[in-house]
């Protein structure tokens, strides 16, 4: 079989890397501008663009078909043009996502955001069904090629910014979808009447010196970055005044010392006299916050630099200090201490050495004066995977506060995973401490409890599962913005008791729960109408059964597990009606909305699928003659199992691939090459087993994916218990072997799909537009409901909800009239590959 002309292969091939990049680096900008929940709402919409292409083709079968290698140059341009001018009209609408709940201006400038950014992937998907809509009879290998481009965008994506920023993946995508509209409006052939191919030579349009400027400023500013000089100011991104890097810059004098960028972050830090952050710190010391910069990641979340060479009196008034004059000389072990104070504070009161691991380099850099000291040990790694593989054993372990205080009574922060406070973390540091070990772990306070509840439910559980006694082991108190848990291995003595005691006093903590604690020694100094922490902590200490009390209890405080690691979820339905009671009056991201945000979100997308799948329907019967001008058009024969099949693949293969991402952030430890490995190796082999798809029998493949993905969340938690202690190169190297068999088949019920449609004849055949957009639309619907089906029940529901998605594709094939797809046509009646000519001559 001929393949594919060489140009439009590469052209493809490069437009589709293009798209993805842009697309991952698209939510990284936003999760840096503004918030994730902005981030991920935009991006999720954005890409119904992907839906509103098989429309636009649908109801517009005809368009592009006469020369096609001078429409998908178009297409290309535009939407390379359409990313950089998106990109800088949304970095410059003033929306504010804080007031959109009494602005009603606000929801035009959403609009505007989503209209902007839909039109790149509108363009892309239009390139992409075209050509499927084309030569349905190369479908696999078409996808093949748009599935191996995407699999170099998503490495393009997260190797790019480190020397770029990312800023500069916008234009890079940019320049790289220029090059596939050169490519595809290049020199091409004609058939000639008597059969032979003829070169053809085009004259230089509009299009090609546009796609050349393109293709040539971009590589200017691509080359501007590599070499450190300044770019164009107008692609410098601007940040919510909400951010905490945004107040910071306003203090006088303040200013960027340091900006840098990887694949899973922006790490700025500033200077400036009016960062003076110690969380924490008791209200009796007589030092006040030392010189600092302050150190943000994602333009959020200060954390403070302490700069050498000044006091560190004040390190006996933090909440750790009593783990260190309980363990005086301590080997301390401090899991993600960003800016370091947890290490300056170890130092400053007599560790004799410091383990820091941090997962995320460029910190490591930042703050490179508090991590050179000779005493401490840096590693580069996430916690999880040390505390797995390390044989050492420490008398201290501190899990740092990493996050800025954030109210979460409507679960505006629930989306980002944590695998840090989980059961099985705790569990894991638990068997890193010595017999008289402390693991130390602080959180901020939030009335009525929830996150500092939490984590104590996270000890208590991890206790419990150990075989331990959390009465006798655990010892909380809170100064007047956290509660700090330690947490022994083995019981507390009534000596080490009396020291808390005595250190709670002497620092003016209150205790919440101690042995022998009675109720007239809790809420002294930080005073409360109520002693609701102590009353909290010890109902839950004392529920049998637990379960019951956790469904009672306002929020949802149940401990998270690898399963389900969302620490910052605490939104329960019985909050609904507060919650929607308080919408517009809390000073948080829409309003307050949190949660019902996702809900929202599920809502809108699902109607506008709906509606682009739809609207060819509809278009094709309106009107007389209608009949007769679609004859292509889904209308002539709509088939509710083209319908089924194609929306079922589109939600099964991000159900499948979505909690795959974030299940292998534990195993892999960075989220960048969870990112990475898994979705490279998902497309990669996608593509190939495309590529091969058409020696599979349809119901077989169907079968095969749908068992293997129904068995990974059995298989997966097996897995990492053996392998999370390898070296990262061999964990790399057991992913791929895991998951390219997967992949291989999740390629191929998309171009099988297409095969049967195309033998269906004519009608059938008219039909692969409309699929394209089935697929797309229901892919967007499948990445939000992933988000809240993770959220409620946990990445192993997800992975089961694929499995039924595949297993209803292939239901409807038992089900469907049509012939079996995926079955070679007989000798004879295999159609002729297409012909790529720009003068769109039919074969001869």
């Amino acid at each position: 079989m001929t393949l594919l002309s060489r140009r439009i292969t590469l052209a493809l091939f490069l437009l589709s890397a293009a798209i993805l990049a842009f697309e991952i680096n698209l939510t990284r900008l936003f999760s840096v501008a503004q918030f994730y929940h902005f981030a991920f709402l935009v991006v999720s919409l954005a890409l119904l663009g992907f839906g509103a292409s098989g429309t636009a083709l649908a109801l517009f079968p005809h368009w592009g078909r006469s020369q096609p290698h001078c429409s998908l140059s178009r297409l290309a341009l535009a939407s390379g043009l359409s990313m950089v001018g998106a990109y800088i009209l949304t970095n410059g609408l003033p929306f504010d996502s804080f007031t959109i709940a009494w602005d009603r201006r606000q929801v035009g400038l959403l609009a505007l955001h989503l209209l902007a950014l839909a039109t790149p992937f509108f363009f892309g998907g239009m390139a992409v069904g075209l050509l499927l809509s084309l030569a349905p009879q190369v479908a696999g290998q078409t996808y093949a090629v748009n599935l191996a481009g995407s699999a170099l965008g998503g490495l393009i994506a997260l190797a790019a910014p480190a020397w770029l920023g990312g800023e500069g993946v916008v234009v890079l995508s940019a320049w790289l979808a220029a090059s596939a509209s050169l490519m595809a409006t290049g020199d091409g052939r004609r058939r000639t009447d008597d059969g032979h191919l003829s070169p053809v030579i085009r004259p230089l349009s509009p299009a090609r010196y546009l796609a050349a400027g393109l293709l040539i400023l971009g590589l200017m500013d691509t080359g501007l970055r590599l070499s450190g000089r300044p770019s164009l100011a107008l692609l410098e991104l601007k940040l919510s005044p909400y951010k905490g890097l945004s107040y910071a810059l306003q203090y006088p004098g303040a200013q960027i010392i340091s900006q840098r960028w990887n694949a899973f972050s922006r790490v700025d830090v500033v200077k400036s006299g009016g960062v003076r952050s110690l969380p924490g710190l008791s209200y009796l010391s007589t030092q006040g916050p030392p010189p600092q910069h302050g150190l943000f990641v994602d333009g959020d979340d200060l954390s403070p630099i302490v700069l050498p060479g000044g006091e560190t009196h004040f390190a006996g008034y933090m909440p750790a200090a009593i783990a260190f004059q309980l363990r005086p000389q301590a080997q301390a072990l401090i899991l993600e201490p960003r800016g370091g104070l947890d290490i300056t504070v170890a130092l400053a009161l007599g560790a004799r050495q410091v383990t820091a691991v941090e997962v995320n380099p460029l910190i490591v850099e930042a703050a490179s004066s508090v991590y050179a000291d000779p005493r401490v040990h840096t590693i580069i790694e996430s916690d999880r995977s040390l505390l797995r593989y390390s044989r050492e054993h420490f008398d201290v372990i501190i899990l740092s506060l990493t996050t800025s205080y954030h109210p979460i009574r409507s679960g505006a922060y629930s989306l980002a995973e944590d695998y840090r406070y989980t059961v099985e973390a705790f569990m894991d540091a638990l068997e890193r401490l010595t017999p008289e070990g402390l693991l130390v772990v602080t959180r901020w306070l939030q009335t009525p409890p929830s996150e500092e509840l939490r984590a104590f439910a996270l000890a208590v559980t991890a206790l419990e599962r150990q075989g331990g006694d959390p009465a006798r082991q655990i010892i909380a108190f809170r100064g007047y913005n956290t509660a700090t848990l330690l947490i022994k291995g083995s019981p507390f003595t009534p000596a080490e008791v009396d020291a808390v005691r005595a250190f709670a006093d002497s620092r003016a903590f209150d205790l919440i729960v101690a042995p022998g604690l009675r109720p007239d020694e809790v809420n002294r100094y930080n005073t409360l109408p109520e002693p609701v922490y102590y009353q909290t902590f010890t109902a839950l200490l004392a529920a049998r059964p637990r379960d019951a009390w956790y469904a009672a209890y306002p929020f949802d405080v149940t401990p998270p597990t690898d399963d389900r690691p969302f620490f910052g979820q605490f939104f329960k339905w019985s909050q609904a009606p507060q919650v929607l009671a308080e919408l517009g009056m809390t000073w948080q991201p829409f309003g307050g909305a949190g949660y019902f945000v996702l809900l929202a979100l599920l809502g809108l997308v699902t109607v506008l699928a709906a509606a682009l799948i739809l609207l060819p329907l509809v278009a094709a019967r309106a009107g007389p003659g209608a009949e007769g001008r679609n004859r292509t058009a889904p209308g002539r024969r709509p088939s509710v199992y083209t319908l089924t099949y194609f929306g079922l693949i589109g939600l099964a293969y991000l159900f499948v691939e979505i909690p795959l991402i974030q299940r292998f952030i534990l195993f892999l430890g960075q989220p960048a090459y969870a990112l990475a490995a898994v979705l490279f190796t998902l497309l990669l082999f996608s593509g190939l087993g495309s590529r091969i798809a058409h020696r599979v029998p349809q119901r077989l493949a169907l079968t095969l994916v749908a068992v293997m993905a129904l068995v990974l969340p059995w298989l997966l938690p097996g897995l990492f218990a053996l392998s999370l202690g390898l070296p990262l190169g061999l964990r790399l190297a057991e992913t791929i072997v895991v998951l390219a068999p997967l992949g291989l088949l999740m390629g191929m019920p998309f171009p099988l799909g297409i095969r049967w449609l195309e033998r269906a004849g004519p009608s059938g055949a008219g039909l692969v537009a409309w699929a394209w957009g089935v697929n797309g639309a229901a892919s967007v619907v499948s990445s939000v409901l992933a988000a809240l089906l993770a959220l409620s029940f946990g990445f192993s529901a997800v992975l089961v909800a694929g499995a039924l998605c595949y297993g209803g594709a292939w239901l409807t094939v038992v089900v469907s009239s049509p012939p079996a797809p995926g079955r070679y046509a007989p000798a004879g009646q295999r159609p002729r590959p297409p012909d790529y000519s720009p003068s769109g001559s039919p074969p001869a």
